[in-house]
């Protein structure tokens, strides 16, 4: 192996995808009184659902494989995303019909920690994940930071 090719191979590379997903929720707390809920959570609280349009980074991270060239194959990140996430998330009520959300508040926050769990169990433990969700075009989460 040439110097070029043995150098690349020893530095780390992130490879992003987007994906998109509609869904509405609630954030509410059933702790509190209706009149805390909509202090704290504004018209996020209706409670006839509201709805955004998601946009979601996954971010990989880790070495080029020699073999392929790749970090991780692009078809291959993709096809876990659609099948774990945005096949479970899009055109949902979060709230009533996603398991993840049936005892947690359905935050951009909550979104982006619960898609980082289930994504990381399918993903090889040796690449890093990073997760980028934005619920408008001005408001979005990372995480882990």
């Amino acid at each position: 192996m040439n110097d070029k090719v043995e150098d690349s191979l020893n530095r780390k590379v992130a490879i992003t995808r987007r994906e998109h997903f509609n869904a509405a929720h609630r954030l509410h707390n059933p702790d509190w009184t209706e009149e805390k809920n909509k202090k704290v959570f504004g018209k996020c609280n209706n409670p006839n659902y509201h709805g955004h349009n998601y946009e979601l980074e996954v971010k990989v991270i880790g070495y080029v494989q020699p073999e392929t060239g790749y970090v991780i194959d692009t078809k291959i990140l993709s096809d876990v995303i659609k099948d774990q996430i945005t096949g479970r998330f899009d055109h949902k009520n979060l709230n009533l019909d996603v398991a993840e959300f049936k005892n947690l508040n359905p935050t951009a926050e909550n979104i982006a920690m619960v898609t980082y769990d289930i994504l990381r169990e399918h993903l090889d433990q040796k690449l890093e994940l990073k997760i980028k969700l934005y619920e408008t075009p001005r408001n979005y989460v990372e995480f882990p930071l």
